[in-house]
């Protein structure tokens, strides 16, 4: 069974990706409790940490009941990146995680994210130095390469191992592929087979059926999942896979119930968390797959994302609840 340095995990653990304005409190606690084995923060500017960036700062709470949990961090200068690593240990995590993934240009631009790997001797430098600077376990998440003529995983991997990660999650897309087309998981099992490699190779990109997963599993013989978009608005995901995997077989559907109650609970702890106004925007993203598949669900759909009151939307689940309680899910 896999470990990230001295932390257990279960035979082909389910990770929840670290996103963006997703993977936030609230929404980890769900996913925990539906069967996650690690989840990550939200990935965090190490610039914006060394500032005392009031969004940055936010982002570092975690709570008992989390645990395992990472915090992510991402940047491209040293003295920022080990200055955030410094703020990021009072914070107590499990794992301090490094993006060297992330393709939105606003962070590529800056050399950070998937920027850095068009210099992969910093990439590994600047590991080095981290995992010099913590006795925290140091992990990265990265992609195959910036693009189709670039792809050099299986070496970048083993040069990561080499400077101290305990483990490398890898999202089957080039940079230049953003989140297009399909993820291609041939070269992160290629890394897994590398015989130099012992550390847990976590596999990252359209992992959106239970089948997907088992097949990550059993085809391409990787030590876990990350699960990205295909938790969004489904916390569930985590136990369907997991259910499929102990009986072969499919879970029945979250009911209607089941779904007003974690979409109430889920805006409930965000309020708490970030206030009325952000914790109201910031849920808005997760209403279409809480409710998908309901017909002629428009109306009540766009009660949920326009409304800027709470009490407003709190009354639209209460709706969806009297109008489609009795509606089984195929």
């Amino acid at each position: 069974m896999p470990k990230i340095g001295d932390i257990q995990l279960p035979d082909f653990p389910l990770l929840l990706a670290p996103m963006e304005d997703v993977s936030d409190p609230p929404f980890r606690a769900l996913c925990k409790e539906q069967g996650a084995d690690v989840v990550y923060t939200e990935f965090i500017s190490s610039e914006g940490l060394i500032r005392d960036a009031a969004k940055s700062v936010m982002k570092l709470d975690i709570y008992e009941k989390e645990r395992p949990v990472g915090i992510q961090i991402f940047g491209a200068n040293l003295d920022s990146m080990l200055q955030s690593v410094e703020i990021v240990e009072k914070s107590n995590p499990d794992i301090i995680d490094i993006n060297f993934g992330c393709p939105v240009k606003k962070v590529v631009s800056k050399g950070a994210g998937a920027g850095i790997l068009k210099d992969i001797d910093l990439m590994v430098s600047l590991t080095e130095a981290m995992v010099k600077h913590t006795k925290l376990p140091i992990t990265v998440k990265t992609r195959l390469g910036w693009d189709d003529d670039s792809i050099k995983i299986v070496e970048v991997a083993e040069r990561l191992q080499d400077v101290g990660i305990k483990s490398i999650a890898i999202h089957g897309r080039t940079r230049a592929q953003m989140y297009k087309g399909n993820a291609n998981w041939k070269p992160i099992a290629e890394v897994k087979n590398n015989p130099r490699m012992h550390i847990p190779v976590f596999g990252n990109g359209d992992v959106n059926t239970p089948e997907a997963a088992m097949k990550m599993r059993d085809e391409y013989g990787l030590d876990g999942a990350m699960i990205g978009r295909a938790s969004i608005g489904y916390p569930w995901f985590f136990k369907e896979v997991k259910h499929y995997f102990e009986t072969g077989t499919h879970m029945a559907p979250p009911t209607i119930t089941e779904r007003v109650d974690a979409a109430r609970r889920h805006l409930q702890m965000a309020i708490d968390w970030k206030g009325e106004k952000l914790g109201v925007f910031e849920t808005r993203r997760h209403y279409t797959n809480y409710f998908k598949g309901i017909p002629n669900f428009k109306e009540y759909r766009m009660k949920m994302v326009t409304s800027d009151a709470a009490t407003d939307v709190f009354n639209a689940f209460d709706e969806v609840l009297e109008k489609f309680g009795d509606y089984q899910f195929a």
